[in-house]
């Protein structure tokens, strides 16, 4: 969606109201496709005291493997984003301000970067997954397996005679 926003910068008090829904399900993400259902956006573009403000808020479903057990799991984010805009920016860029140098924003590209940027680093069904078993590969969330975890580390071994005894 791109924003023609020669009015709302011309007039003071103007608004412009963003409310639609962004198909993003064939963005590969870390060799997947997790966006299975669009992004819905919501949000307005409007002029306060000569000053353009953007402001996005953005709802979408992240499904993807668990990190730690392999079980699929759908999560539901939220993501808030405001920025000022403007035409031109004198000096350095700022992370705060975008620039619109024709007064068109492309919104989706905005959406696009947000929503990426808020993806979990580490997805994990539950905060207590137990993943599985690195001897036996029992998924330990579905019960504990019989393997003895004596593997220990060979220049961990002395700290282990010492906490045995």
């Amino acid at each position: 969606m791109v924003l023609d926003l020669k009015s709302v910068f011309a007039n003071e008090g103007k608004e412009i109201e963003i409310d639609y829904t962004l198909d993003m399900s064939d963005t590969d993400y870390a060799g997947g496709y997790p966006l299975k259902t669009p992004v819905s956006v919501k949000g307005r573009v409007y002029n306060r005291a000569g000053v353009v403000n953007l402001y996005l808020e953005m709802n979408y479903s992240f499904s993807a493997p668990c990190d730690r057990c392999g079980t699929d799991t759908v999560s539901d984010y939220g993501v808030e984003f405001e920025r000022m805009l403007a035409t031109s920016i004198e000096g350095e860029e700022s992370d705060t301000i975008i620039t619109v140098p024709d007064m068109m924003l492309d919104v989706d590209e905005l959406v696009f970067t947000e929503v990426f940027l808020s993806l979990p680093r580490k997805h994990l069904c539950s905060e207590t997954c137990k993943g599985y078993c690195l001897s036996c590969g029992k998924n330990l969330n579905e019960g504990s397996c019989e393997c003895k975890n004596d593997d220990v580390d060979p220049r961990l071994a002395k700290l282990k005679e010492l906490l045995d005894n």
